[in-house]
């Protein structure tokens, strides 16, 4: 009764292991960037701003991901408040950006699923970039508006992966000392 009992943690241990990586990989591949009209008109916001926070973050399938929190200077599209999240990629093949702290930033987003749940989601395949390379754009998009809405996201970008990881982990737990009592009547 012990080996069943040692054999089910290890079993769930190896389950919750699995799933903590990525089962297939991609590298990424862009056509050429759109013109400044037709990225504008796809995409569902468009933002400059700084960037305030980056996490890191695991899909529930395992793929790593940035959370890239920005305080909104100005807005063209679909952004109303003063901070927005992004998502984006790690980097190195799977078309994130390699956003950096303190830094400003032209970005064009769209609703995405590219990297886990629903999000706002920016790629090196859309144009966003550092405002001081955006120059082009700045003219087609013009002056653009201040958000009119004050919030803070902070809370929001620790997100919910702690509490899911806990949850987890919580299960496995009981489950084990659920097998142990079980095991000692």
């Amino acid at each position: 009764m012990k080996k069943g009992t040692l054999f089910l943690a290890f079993f769930f241990i190896s389950l919750l292991l699995i799933g903590s990586f990525p089962s297939m990989a991609s590298a990424c591949k862009c056509a050429e960037l759109p013109n400044v009209e037709a990225e504008f008109e796809s995409s569902k916001a468009v933002f400059s701003g700084k960037v305030a926070d980056i996490r890191e973050k695991r899909s529930l399938k395992g793929y790593l991901y940035k959370s890239v929190l920005f305080e909104v200077t100005n807005t063209w599209k679909g952004v109303n408040q003063s901070q927005i999240i992004i998502t984006t990629g790690q980097g190195g093949g799977d078309c994130g950006i390699d956003f950096k702290e303190g830094e400003e930033y032209l970005v064009y987003a769209k609703d995405s699923t590219l990297y886990g749940r629903k999000s706002f989601v920016s790629t090196i395949c859309d144009r966003t970039n550092e405002w001081r390379f955006s120059q082009e754009d700045l003219k087609i998009l013009g002056e653009g508006r201040a958000p009119a809405e004050k919030v803070d996201l902070r809370a929001k970008q620790s997100g919910s992966q702690l509490f899911i990881w806990g949850g987890v982990v919580l299960v496995i737990v009981i489950i084990v000392i659920f097998l142990i009592n079980k095991r000692k009547k």
